[in-house]
């Protein structure tokens, strides 16, 4: 199964963990292909690494390909900002992608308390795997 990955770059190392996961029983989790070039930098470093991947190697569209090519979304939200499980700007609007194509949508954690988009998430209805990925894996096939 090809999972795509969607996730804040601040949590990149956690991003290959999970990839790595998914490679030991026999499936292909794609996190972004600039997510490399986050590992071992700061928070600071990381934000302006980002912009630099959205401008310079158009990071959005080539994660749009990935995940239209998936099988399953699956989307990392762990804390950040000091808010559980949060779900930051470009997740949303890979989510967005995801359901807009039919594609299964995973969240690891519950939907966050977020103001604004919290609504929009629940419409998109996500299956919540509680942090359990072998949930992932039964519920596909």
């Amino acid at each position: 199964m090809k999972i795509a990955l969607c996730h804040s770059m601040h949590h990149a190392e956690k991003a290959k963990e999970i990839q790595a996961w998914f490679a030991a029983r026999g499936h292909e989790a794609q996190p972004s292909k600039t997510t490399d070039r986050f590992i071992g930098l700061d928070d600071l470093a990381k934000e302006k690494q980002k912009l630099r991947e959205k401008y310079d190697q158009d990071a959005i569209r080539e994660h749009y390909g990935v995940i239209k090519d998936a099988d399953a979304v699956l989307i990392l939200n762990y804390e950040r900002h000091d808010i559980p499980n949060y779900i930051g700007g470009n997740s949303f609007l890979e989510m967005g992608f995801a359901h807009i194509l039919g594609k299964p949508l995973y969240l690891l954690n519950p939907i966050p308390a977020m103001p604004y988009y919290e609504t929009e998430i629940i419409a998109m209805r996500p299956i919540v795997l509680e942090g359990n990925l072998e949930r992932l894996l039964t519920q596909t096939g």
